[in-house]
């Protein structure tokens, strides 16, 4: 299982610690530093589409206007904090955020 995430974000370090105590195997990535590639980027964004960019983040409001009407895979490979956390990969099936739903998604297999 790999949560792609940023190393300060409390809800990606609670995702991760949750799934840790679950027994789980749990690999991490830091977005910003070990940058994804366009193939990477890509492939989360055929899973999730524009809800891939947190649109309520303070650093998305901090756009300017030209990348705010931009396609997110522009705004990802600008800011990849822009990223909705965490995104978390388990085998072929992919989440999104740290819910009830994300967590008995994952915790129940």
């Amino acid at each position: 299982m790999i949560v792609y995430g940023i190393s300060t974000c409390a809800l990606t370090k609670r995702a991760i610690k949750t799934l840790e105590d679950a027994g789980r195997d749990v690999s991490f990535r830091d977005v910003r530093s070990d940058p994804m590639s366009d193939a990477e980027w890509a492939e989360l964004l055929v899973e999730f589409g524009d809800r891939l960019v947190d649109r309520k983040s303070p650093d998305w409001r901090g756009l300017n206007e030209w990348l705010k009407n931009s396609d997110a895979d522009a705004q990802l490979a600008a800011k990849p904090k822009l990223m909705t956390r965490p995104v978390i990969r388990d085998g072929d099936a992919f989440h999104i955020g740290w819910d009830d739903s994300v967590q008995a998604a994952i915790l129940t297999i």
